[in-house]
């Protein structure tokens, strides 16, 4: 069977460690390969090879850099549908959504093509007698990534051009589930022209993953997971003196007012709940109705639930694939169960599905989708992140109600409100805790040129990812004084505070 190594130096490199972990094609529920997990020396060795490269790459031109970039961004538009394939045969979701995850990494590689523009310095002249003052930003060194199985290409491309267009070097610990994708754009990188060392790929387990956050010579980590494992990331990692930015979990509401166009908000509801069967961080997992829109809603939603088809993810008729593992549809299974159980009315239960047509699919990981109304805040359901295909109906009989629920949330990712009203409109993107808020989007994830990132339990750290704050967070600043004084002239000695004059 395959193993899948790692990539440092840029070339590939067979683990010595002799420990891997399985990689299955989740559509038929078999082992497709293995990946290697890194030893201690393997990920010492890979942030070895991005300190070396550093002291060349930091100092090279913005046009070495941009012409890399620009060569890297054709060469994945060439191999998007290659890439789009490896993401659909080991997370499993259908192809025209991976395509869609590599357009939307795409982006944020296209953002950073401007980087001589992003990073250009402040000047202030005269500020005093014959002083200037600028302000620069530069890079920090050696950088690291940690990176999800439910977006194993777009996350990835959310932090590493970023980072070595601000001439970092990087280092890549991608999900062990579904590694193939996020390691061939290495693989692209250097045939681009990337220079060795600039960007290496670590797989691995929690092993790979301490050393990363341990290593003195890590100066900053990013990491895209679930809260519990955010939380451990910055603590670990701003205990070894590193930046942080951990972006967790979430639990994203969709609010819907009684003016709203309820056949609208259905299909958007249906498609932000289940689209990538729920393996997603921005995804809709609880839809709050307001008033008298509730019965009618639900009843839409229902109805368009029922007419879905999933099956295998490279079936072009396919709208939503299986889920990763056989371990967590099962785990998302058991939500529909006990939310019938506390009380919740399951008007869709997708528990038990078989995919029909398609005989060789009889041992995946499928779930059908669930619709659960009458949702509590006590119950399991809506406490928990489910990260799967069940959507949550909860009732308000008004807004300050549905708002009141919402805030109350630990999470605060995303969130969304569908309205005629733009008075109300407006007045929920100023009430809502969240970090990213959509007026009839119900998955606001901004373009590459604005920062992600969310609030309470869904990020630890100052700074969101990518846009302006990714150039912030993979840079820091310095301000010079300058002053070059008339020769003519003698200031002599001075004691007293400097002040501008």
């Amino acid at each position: 069977m395959k193993t899948l190594g790692h990539w440092i130096d840029g070339k590939a490199v067979e683990s010595a460690s002799g420990n891997t972990g399985p990689v299955y094609n989740p559509a038929i529920g078999e082992r497709a390969r293995q990946v290697a997990f890194a030893s201690v020396e393997e990920v010492d060795s890979a942030v070895g090879s991005a300190r070396r490269a550093y002291a060349e790459w930091s100092q090279s031109s913005l046009a070495k850099r941009t012409a890399f970039l620009f060569k890297y961004r054709e060469l994945l538009d060439a191999h998007r549908d290659e890439i789009a394939a490896l993401i659909t045969a080991e997370h499993g979701k259908v192809h025209s959504d991976a395509l869609g995850e590599v357009a939307r990494g795409m982006e944020i590689l296209e953002l950073a093509c401007g980087i001589p523009t992003l990073l250009k310095g402040e000047l202030s002249t005269q500020v005093s007698t014959r002083v200037d003052v600028s302000s620069l930003r530069q890079p920090l060194g050696v950088v690291a990534g940690i990176t999800p199985f439910n977006f194993p290409a777009m996350v990835p491309m959310w932090m590493f051009p970023l980072a070595i267009a601000c001439g970092n070097t990087f280092v890549l610990k991608p999900s062990e589930k579904d590694p193939s994708a996020p390691y061939r754009l290495a693989e692209l990188a250097a045939e681009a022209g990337l220079p060795e060392g600039v960007l290496n790929v670590v797989n691995g387990d929690r092993t790979a993953v301490d050393r990363l956050l341990t290593h003195p010579d890590v100066a900053a980590v990013s990491f895209v997971g679930s809260t519990p494992i955010a939380k451990y990331i910055q603590s670990e990692a701003v205990a070894h003196g590193k930046r942080v930015q951990a972006l967790g979990g979430a639990k994203n509401h969709m609010l819907v007012l009684p003016d709203a166009d309820l056949d609208f908000a259905a299909d958007n509801a249906v498609s932000a709940a289940y689209g990538s069967a729920g393996e997603r961080c921005m995804a809709v997992s609880v839809v709050v109705a307001v008033g008298d829109a509730g019965d009618e809603l639900v009843a839409k939603i229902a109805d368009r639930a029922h007419k879905l088809r999933i099956g295998p993810g490279d079936d072009p008729s396919s709208e939503m694939g299986p889920l990763i593992t056989r371990e967590h549809r099962d785990k998302v299974a058991s939500y529909v169960g006990g939310a019938r159980e506390q009380g919740a009315d399951v008007v869709v239960d997708g528990t038990g599905y078989t995919v029909d047509g398609h005989p060789e699919c009889a041992d995946g990981f499928y779930l059908g989708v669930s619709l659960l109304d009458n949702v509590s805040p006590d119950m399991d359901a809506y406490r928990d992140e489910i990260f799967g295909p069940v959507l949550c109906v909860v009732r308000a009989e008004s807004y300050d109600e549905a708002i009141e629920l919402i805030n109350g949330s630990r999470w605060g990712n995303g969130t969304a409100v569908f309205t005629r009203d733009g008075g109300a409109a407006r007045r929920f993107q100023l009430d809502v805790e969240a970090g990213m808020v959509g007026i009839n989007v119900p998955i606001p994830v901004p373009v590459g040129y604005h920062s992600f990132g969310g609030w309470k339990d869904s990020l630890f750290g100052d700074l969101h990812i990518y846009g302006n704050d990714g150039v912030a967070f993979y840079t820091r600043g310095k301000v010079v004084t300058t002053r070059w004084p008339d020769p003519a002239e003698s200031g002599g000695v001075n004691l007293g505070f400097p002040t501008s004059s």
